[in-house]
């Protein structure tokens, strides 16, 4: 099938990620998947959540939101409405729970790493262009109080990308919006840097799908992932990539 801008089935969309992109927060970055921008920006608070205190464990949460033009169609602000979606609060737990997934939160202390992941502009893959930028920006705050000598709480790279079946039955990898409204089967995939999965989600919108066209798909993503890990590390550096997994 011949795709939007002409990329191949197995192609990921330009990606571009920009550290330090804001000054206040101990890590951030723009990461940019085509036409999808996300802000991800982490800040380290010396707190932890009632049911942490005096365990010496530290804990990770995230926000996400959608700017009210980063779609064609301009979204309310859900703080003007007094409640957030029920797609943003599941959103922001799959952020959550992907980056606690990689993480000693032992080696955290008692500290809290708060991770806003703020969509400026939507084209399809929001949520897992979220991940793959709060990763980049975890590890940046996870090296503002590090210490030498002791294990660097993030234990192993992570990234998120989307996959499914177009229209015409064909595996692709990272749908924009225009493929992703489309598709016979949409998958969001999270994996780690040694291929374990983390979370899988996908839905047969036109069809059921079979296991072999499952299968096929979890192998594009595993494609992309490893694409996208390496695109991280560029973007880390050689420092931040070392102290990925360091324990002492």
């Amino acid at each position: 099938m011949q795709r939007i801008r002409g990329r191949a089935a197995d192609a990921l969309r330009p990606l571009k990620m920009t550290r330090g992109f804001q000054k206040g927060p101990a890590g951030s970055v723009l990461i940019e998947m085509g036409r999808t921008r996300v802000i991800c920006a982490a800040s380290v608070e010396n707190r932890v959540p009632y049911f942490l205190r005096g365990t010496g464990t530290g804990w990770i949460k995230a926000e996400y939101a959608l700017l009210p033009s980063a779609t064609s169609t301009r979204t309310p602000r859900e703080a003007c409405q007094g409640r957030q979606s029920g797609r943003t609060q599941e959103i922001q737990r799959l952020i959550g729970r992907s980056l606690r997934s990689v993480v000693d939160l032992a080696a955290l202390g008692e500290r809290t790493i708060a991770v806003d992941c703020d969509v400026i502009e939507a084209d399809g893959g929001t949520r897992t262009a979220a991940i793959t930028g709060a990763f980049v920006a975890l590890v940046e705050a996870c090296a503002s109080f590090y210490e030498k000598g002791k294990t660097f709480p993030v234990k192993d790279f992570l990234a998120a990308v989307s996959v499914g079946l177009a229209k015409d039955g064909e595996p692709i990898l990272d749908l924009c919006y225009e493929e992703d409204s489309t598709a016979l089967v949409d998958m969001n995939v999270v994996m780690t840097g040694a291929y374990d999965f983390v979370e899988v989600q996908g839905t047969g919108e036109g069809r059921p799908f079979s296991r072999r066209e499952m299968t096929a798909l979890l192998a594009l993503a595993e494609k992309g992932i490893d694409e996208l890990i390496a695109k991280e590390k560029d973007a880390l550096g050689g420092e931040l990539v070392w102290k990925v997994g360091r324990i002492g």
